[in-house]
């Protein structure tokens, strides 16, 4: 039934503007503003949707991913951007970096609490 369908993603926030200056100027990521809502464009082409919520409760698993080629040249220039990344568990690095099972991964949180991450994978 829904084979057709252009599937999209979406989380909540707190605070539209204090997001979308994370996602734009922190992030770098294309961010459109419609009806107050943001709609985060990626390189891939998909949209991501962001949206007000009074009663907003940050999600506390991943709720974006983002592949990249270089995971720890990107750890290091989120950072300078002001990034602060998240410790788990102690198979992360000083950097943030998980170096545990499965890929290398660096988890860091938007304004609003949501958890994101970088991933290193092989078809960044």
């Amino acid at each position: 039934m829904l084979h057709d369908s252009k599937a999209f993603s979406g989380f909540s926030v707190d605070d539209v503007p204090r997001a979308k200056e994370f996602y734009a100027k922190t992030l770098g990521l294309d961010v459109g503003d419609e009806h107050g809502t943001l709609q985060l464009r990626t390189a891939g082409g998909n949209t991501v949707f962001v949206y007000p919520k009074d009663n907003h409760v940050p999600a506390e698993y991943t709720v974006l991913n983002f592949p990249v080629d270089d995971i720890e040249a990107t750890a290091r220039a989120l950072a300078e951007s002001g990034v602060t990344f998240e410790k788990y568990n102690d198979d992360q690095d000083e950097l943030g970096i998980y170096r545990g099972q499965g890929p290398l991964i660096a988890w860091f949180k938007d304004p609003a609490g949501n958890a994101l991450s970088i991933i290193q994978t092989d078809s960044a």
